[in-house]
């Protein structure tokens, strides 16, 4: 079977470590089903998070971005997939037990832990607490891209995929060279997908375009020497104003630590920390990488200037702002699969950052699927072609397409309407707003059992009995 893979970000990379590990081997004389990830831009494991890029880049990108956070479900995922592979990135990143909401002033304001167990008990006890994970993107990309072996990548872009109901799919690129054609096509290619675009061919322009939602996003990484003494252990820090948003966590732990490969362990901190700011601006800059620094540093530091939050004030007077991140949305699309043509993480549902669920989401996607098309190959081989007596393969990538949707939406779109019900915090608001705002969150903070309960839903999501109980019921 042949299988390509569209964009070599981290829902790309970890679509073909989980295929690679989790589909049944083909019949002889082939050894193994042939992959190929195509991702225009360099992939090699020592690219760096400062190299400059040409074009426009997709949200899938490996460079796009500073820090993130994988919370308990999506690291269990990466258990799942490979425990040493979940080491190296946890090794890579820090461990955070809760999170703190703080007004502009400094002021706390809500507490929130962040530990899951990932779904079902492991004989008479439960399956350890894992914490939330704070990364930059580029540590996180690059543990996964060193698992991928070079030969699989192929830096080269996509122009259109066709999606055919009784064959393989089409690939065609940009340079004009021939199309390749595929049984399986996975659409990892972020927001602005290009493999989106044939689940919806009949029509003429992109129906479902990305939308700007007037926001952009700075941040970057700076020593943590001069702030450590006013970051807590294991803490992740979100900052609201009237004017904006600042969040900051510590980006790795000391190396001396013998806990820090363990995502059940908080570390010690170690050198450096990791920040980020949103606010609003009312047209998106039409080049992230053009941007006048100097100017836009000043700007934030203009913005915050009566902001007293002792770190905030610490890391506007340490930075350099080197590039900006425009915040894109996209509709609701009436459909993820066509044909064999599959989308995951940002190219299906693209969350807002306020939902703290993208890349674990994404994880969750290229698992789900994973598990429904071994499945449903295992079954073709089982019965001999039954019940798929004509292409069998296609037969069953259809399948396990539409079973793999059935399940994941109903999730993805409870965890964006949470997301998009709570107050926008983030924009341009007046001071009884300002004020207003600080006593929502203050009243969040008197009801604890509420917020435990909806991180129970994010963070014990028992995704392989998901799995299993969806083949159970179609039989």
């Amino acid at each position: 079977m042949k299988i390509v893979i569209v964009g070599g970000g981290i829902s790309g990379l970890t679509a073909y470590l989980a295929l690679q590990k989790h589909l049944p081997k083909p019949a002889p004389p082939a050894s193994d089903h042939e992959y190929t990830i195509y991702e225009p831009y360099n992939t090699s494991p020592e690219t760096t998070s400062h190299e400059p890029v040409q074009g426009t880049t997709h949200s899938s990108t490996l460079i796009v971005g500073g820090g993130l956070g994988v919370g308990p479900n999506g690291l269990h995922v990466l258990h799942r997939l490979d425990a040493d592979l979940l080491r190296d990135i946890v090794r890579s990143g820090y461990m955070v037990d809760h999170s703190n909401l703080r007004s502009k002033h400094g002021r706390l304001l809500v507490k929130l832990g962040s530990p899951g167990t990932g779904g079902r008990p492991q004989g008479p006890d439960r399956r350890p607490r894992m914490h939330m994970l704070a990364i930059s993107r580029h540590a996180l990309w690059s543990r996964l891209r060193r698992a991928v072996p070079d030969t699989v990548i192929v830096n080269k872009r996509v122009s259109r995929v066709v999606a055919v109901a009784g064959g393989r799919n089409r690939v065609c690129f940009d340079d004009g060279s021939s199309p390749v054609h595929a049984d399986l096509v996975v659409g990892a290619d972020g927001l602005k997908s290009t493999v989106k675009h044939a689940l919806f061919a009949e029509a003429e322009a992109d129906p479902y375009p990305p939308h700007y939602e007037g926001l952009v996003g700075v941040g970057g990484f700076i020593p943590a020497e001069s702030v450590k003494h006013l970051v807590e252990t294991g803490s992740m820090n979100f900052i609201f104003g009237g004017n904006g948003f600042f969040g900051y966590f510590y980006a790795e732990s000391a190396s001396s630590d013998p806990y820090r490969a363990s995502p059940c362990h908080v570390s010690q901190p170690g050198d450096s920390v990791a920040w980020w700011s949103t606010h609003a601006m009312e047209k998106s800059p039409p080049n992230s990488r053009s941007i006048d620094t100097e100017d836009v540093t000043r700007q934030l530091r203009e913005r915050y200037a009566s902001w007293t939050d002792p770190v905030v004030q610490r890391i506007i007077r340490e930075i350099r702002v080197e590039s900006m991140w425009p915040t894109w949305t996209s509709p609701q699309l009436p459909t993820w699969e066509r044909d064999g043509v599959v989308l995951v993480g940002d190219a299906a549902h693209s969350l807002p950052p306020t939902s703290g669920q993208g890349s674990s989401q994404a994880l969750e996607d290229v698992e789900a699927l994973v598990m429904f098309l071994a499945h449903q190959l295992r079954r073709v081989d089982a019965e001999g072609g039954q019940p798929f007596p004509l292409g069998m393969e296609k037969e069953a990538i259809k399948v396990a397409a539409k079973q793999y949707e059935t399940m994941r939406r109903p999730r993805v779109e409870a965890i964006l309407a949470r997301a998009k019900n709570m107050p926008d915090r983030k924009r341009d608001m007046g001071l009884v707003q300002e004020y207003v705002m600080y006593a929502f969150m203050w009243l969040m903070g008197c009801f604890p059992k509420v917020f435990r309960e909806q991180q129970e839903a994010l963070f014990e999501y028992d995704l392989p009995g998901d799995v299993e109980r969806v083949l159970a019921r179609d039989g």
